[in-house]
């Protein structure tokens, strides 16, 4: 058996439910953009799919690559590759986070393709407004606001090396049906059909110095847009840190209901109480560990079927397939490069 990794935490469809239409409508070659990042087409169609971050990474790269611009083509008008890296050296040339960002409205100025960005603070809360341009609020997809104030997000985070806690996410189209993508990738409360795309976080983060280097510019800008568009892996609710201890229980130790309790220092009753707030429960994290495990496994093509159920605690092969089945709603072997059932 091949040596098991961490799993990813996998995402849903919708992300390449979004490219595939973007490139329809552009009369691109839809299976090569889907093949290139071992995505099945067949997967498009069944709203319970997943992709990894690799796939998500790999979809985003791709239409860089065929639009050779940073926004896809969408904006008013273009912007050039090359422009983010530029981006990243304005901002850390700044003496805080506060500066930085006062420095936006000149980079808007240069670059016509960014929206325009404001900064407010009020009681103790800073408020980053950004405007965009009619044809990309409303662009049926809402990529680029739902992207920008994603890679914003991290951005500033990552320039002051600390996390950057969200009280407010605010965004200028209809809430969609599926809010899975959006908990992800912000972990706060959002409001939907807002006048324009807001972030709001504590003023006290404005005083957060640069902390980046150049070399470090270059690697974060080569990986991109890994760490910009996924999940935010700092996160610190309380069903994150119990996700993180059924992952270690991947290894061969797996974690009781009790136990997680007694780690995290509650009671059992109050940690599904707290679970319950969150939306979540104790069987609903370990089923999505396991599909998770799974999903990554099957994509990198890591263990055959056999050895994947067999890790994951399955008695056997066919009950491994039939969960899965019932999280993806689709079989193991959709998921593998090769499309086999192996």
């Amino acid at each position: 058996m091949a040596e098991s990794t961490a799993p990813q935490r996998t995402l849903p469809i919708d992300l390449a439910q979004t490219v595939v239409s973007f490139a329809v409508r552009r009369g691109w070659d839809v299976n090569q953009l889907l093949s290139g990042v071992g995505v099945s087409p067949m997967l498009l169609a069944e709203g319970r799919s997943r992709l990894t971050d690799e796939q998500m990474i790999g979809l985003v790269q791709a239409l860089w690559t065929y639009t050779d611009d940073e926004m896809f083509g969408l904006g008013e008008h273009p912007l050039p590759r090359g422009s983010f890296r530029l981006l990243c050296y304005g901002l850390l040339g700044a003496k805080d986070l506060g500066d930085a960002l006062k420095r936006t409205a000149g980079f808007a100025r240069a670059m016509p393709a960014l929206p325009v960005a404001h900064l407010d603070v009020v009681d103790g809360r800073a408020r980053l407004g950004t405007t965009y341009a009619p044809q990309t609020r409303h662009h049926p997809d809402h990529l680029v606001p739902l992207a920008g104030l994603a890679i914003s997000h991290r951005l500033l985070a990552w320039a002051v090396g600390r996390r950057l806690r969200l009280h407010l996410v605010e965004l200028p189209y209809a809430r969609p049906e599926n809010l899975e993508f959006h908990q992800l990738v912000f972990g706060a409360p959002m409001t939907f059909g807002a006048e324009e795309a807001a972030l709001t976080f504590d003023a006290d983060f404005l005083r957060a110095p640069m902390m980046r280097t150049d070399a470090e510019v270059e690697e974060f800008v080569a990986s991109a847009p890994a760490g910009l568009l996924t999940r935010d892996t700092q996160a610190t609710m309380l069903s994150d840190q119990v996700r993180r201890m059924y992952e270690l229980g991947l290894k061969g130790d797996p974690p009781t209901g009790d136990g997680i309790a007694r780690r995290l220092a509650v009671s059992p009753q109050t940690l599904r109480r707290k679970l319950a707030e969150d939306g979540t429960s104790l069987r609903v994290i370990r089923e999505e560990v396991l599909r998770d495990a799974a999903v990554t496994s099957l994509v990198r093509g890591d263990e055959t079927v056999a050895e994947l159920a067999e890790r994951l605690g399955f008695s056997e092969p066919s009950a491994f397939s039939r969960a899965f089945r019932r999280w993806t709603g689709s079989s193991p072997g959709a998921y593998r490069r090769e499309g086999g059932e192996s």
